[in-house]
């Protein structure tokens, strides 16, 4: 595989768990430093009420400073993960960070069509799938991967419909990386932008009916957030007590337009007491932040019927997909001094480097153990793709499948008059088979 991406492998160093990154001029961590909201940092998890008096800029709660040091005790409200679940939570957000190299290569080799990398932001979508229940639905937008691997979603599976092949189940009808699972309560992902928020109040309505304990998230990007589906979503949902966690994901860039071209408030969090609902902001790099908070949102949203929202702040290294030069807009001027530019002050911060020391501090993890999950990693996507590019296309019937519970005269037709024309011209569809020629039964 190539590295025309800028993804391409390289090999963990072991000072990047053992030495704090070179000084930035905030070593009392006491401001946050994100393009979507800069804000003072606080330990305390405290999600804001409609009817607080509060002063903008709303806090950012976090539990781990960029070192990975904690800044607070387990009696002041530091999570204890289990050493296993702690660690399946690193090998979910490399195996994501792997699997966005060897595919976003893809890519661009002309494998596939389309690829959206979910590097720097890996804590948003696996911590907050931590803190839910298995049975909980997730509304994804884009960049959930790590959330469908924790659900467990295969390498297999998003290989397959990244490929459209015969073994991908959406049958090589959306677009790539528009994946889901209803055995892992996981929608499919939409490329209608906001569309998931709504749904996602429709489906806690009726778990509410249903009296389920179960709640819905919907995530969405703070570019996402300009879109009339979110405002909508936001308020029918408070006005019917939908248990609904709204999760916003503000990493600065949307797509391809920086968040000074998308609002001038305060962020996204405002939004949701705006709305009447509690919300926070919190740091999206902090794994244990992001589990701590979404934990409580469920909590909130289930014992007092209440949608939540969470703004957690985060980076998109990344371009926005495959499509999009990020050099037409993206920033080079590093925030403090002492740093190249602006991508490497954040990839310095990135969640995987920062609960890596966290974990290196309790002796759970170290650079070979990264070095390791990374090269199987690695082997699996590498052959995940070469298996799923092997595998067949999806049998022409599926075209007519699916959709209506009983197929109307009119796709009948369009179904004979297809596989009469691809009998007729079977030398120009060498890819079809006989058996898939055959009449459906």
């Amino acid at each position: 595989m190539s590295s025309q991406s800028g993804l391409g492998r390289e090999p963990v160093k072991a000072e990047r768990w053992q030495q704090p990154p070179p000084p930035t001029g905030d070593q009392a961590d006491a401001h946050s430093n994100f393009k979507g909201a800069k804000s003072a940092y606080t330990s305390e998890l405290r999600f804001l009420e409609p009817t607080d008096t509060v002063q903008p800029p709303i806090p950012c709660f976090r539990l781990m400073n960029d070192q990975g040091v904690p800044l607070v005790g387990e009696d002041e409200g530091l999570p204890v993960l289990p050493r296993d679940y702690a660690l399946a939570c690193m090998a979910t957000m490399v195996r994501v960070s792997e699997f966005d190299k060897i595919f976003n290569d893809a890519q661009r080799q002309g494998r596939i069509s389309f690829y959206m990398t979910s590097r720097g932001e890996e804590a948003c979508s696996v911590a907050s799938a931590m803190a839910l229940k298995m049975t909980d639905w997730i509304l994804p937008q884009y960049r959930e991967v790590g959330a469908f691997f924790w659900r467990g979603l295969t390498y297999e599976d998003v290989a397959n419909q990244l490929c459209g092949n015969a073994n991908d189940k959406a049958h090589g009808r959306q677009l790539p990386l528009h994946t889901g699972g209803a055995k892992q309560h996981i929608l499919y992902v939409k490329s209608t932008l906001g569309t998931q928020c709504p749904q996602a109040a429709g489906a806690a309505y009726a778990m509410k009916l249903g009296r389920k304990d179960q709640c819905a998230i919907a995530y969405f990007g703070e570019g996402c957030a300009s879109e009339g589906d979110v405002s909508s979503a936001l308020n029918i949902a408070a006005v019917h007590g939908c248990p609904t966690i709204f999760f916003c994901r503000n990493n600065g860039y949307a797509i391809s337009t920086a968040t000074e071209d998308q609002y001038v408030s305060d962020g996204i969090a405002p939004r949701g007491l705006a709305f009447g609902m509690p919300s926070i902001r919190v740091d999206g790099n902090d794994v244990l932040a992001v589990f701590a908070a979404t934990r409580r949102a469920r909590e909130i949203a289930l014992e007092q019927g209440r949608p939540v929202m969470i703004e957690a702040m985060t980076y998109r290294i990344g371009a926005h997909s495959t499509s999009d030069d990020d050099s037409k807009y993206r920033t080079l001027e590093a925030p403090e001094q002492g740093w190249d530019n602006e991508r490497a002050y954040w990839e310095a911060r990135s969640p995987i480097i920062r609960f890596g020391r966290y974990l290196h501090s309790l002796g759970w993890f170290n650079p070979q153990t990264e070095e390791h999950l990374r090269k199987q990693a690695r082997r699996d996507a590498i052959n995940t793709l070469n298996q799923a590019q092997a595998t067949g296309k999806p049998k022409v019937e599926t075209l007519y499948t699916d959709v209506y519970d009983e197929v109307p005269w009119m796709l009948e037709e369009q179904e004979r008059n297809l596989r009469s024309h691809l009998s007729e011209y079977a030398e120009h569809y060498a890819e079809i088979t006989d058996e898939q020629l055959r009449t459906r039964h």
